[in-house]
């Protein structure tokens, strides 16, 4: 029993492991390395929470420490990424000497705290999700740098390489994770259609943009489900 108590932290701990190698990576302008063990955090980071529930071993510490990993793993990274696009792409004629304009991108981990510490104390939050949830949102931002390195899109380029579009999205991204918008969770609960249509709608779809579209599936995935959870909360309230 005492083995399987330490399970779930063993686990959140890797998560946090994967986001310090992440900043590495990223400090190095590695960003799809970055990208990559920021995936596998976030993989980590949804069995530490299955793993407690399976051992009926859940605590308040298990709690703190699942927010904490994720501040690095799905705050510090992306903000850390976002700055240092800035940084590649940011104009001397449009800043002042100090170049203070690529540390807005930290807005994102600020964004980040906020939600994370916000989603400990709120308890509609059980079984789905107001505001984007903090991996998504850092799976969003990892993508860009890739989307860009890997794209032939002109119109692409020119988009993600303007320094006051990723002004715009930093900011978005940081009103995004503490909206006051009710998204849909993926839990399936029952198996079967009518219950889950809308989980299996959205996978599908997130399935043949990521297999068509590749990176660029990524940031329309995301956009979907946000798009997707809205269109429903419309339908809901009729």
């Amino acid at each position: 029993m005492t083995i399987k108590k330490h399970i779930p932290n063993i686990i959140t701990l890797l998560n946090l492991f994967c986001g310090c190698i992440a900043l590495v990576f990223a400090f190095n302008q590695d960003f799809e390395m970055a990208f990559y063990f920021v995936c596998l955090g976030i993989f980590l980071d949804f069995f530490d929470g299955f793993f407690a529930r399976l051992f009926k071993v859940s605590s308040p510490l298990g709690l703190q420490l699942d927010s904490l990993a994720d501040m690095v793993t799905s705050g510090v990274v992306p903000g850390l990424v976002m700055s240092q696009m800035m940084i590649d792409n940011s104009s001397t004629a449009a800043v002042d000497h100090l170049q203070i304009f690529p540390y807005l991108g930290f807005l994102i981990a600020l964004g980040s705290c906020y939600r994370l510490a916000n989603f400990n104390i709120d308890t509609r939050q059980t079984d789905s999700f107001i505001g984007l949830p903090t991996p998504a949102n850092a799976l969003f931002i990892l993508s860009l740098p890739l989307v860009l390195k890997y794209t032939d899109s002109l119109f692409v380029i020119e988009i993600l390489t303007n320094q006051w579009v990723l002004l715009a999205i930093t900011v978005l991204s940081a009103y995004i994770l503490n909206a006051e918008i009710p998204l849909f969770s993926l839990k399936i609960k029952k198996f079967n259609f009518k219950d889950n249509a809308l989980q299996i709608v959205f996978l599908i779809c997130s399935l043949l943009l990521l297999i068509f579209l590749q990176y660029l599936g990524i940031p329309l995935v995301i956009l979907f489900y946000v798009l997707l959870s809205v269109i429903n909360n419309k339908m809901l309230k009729k």
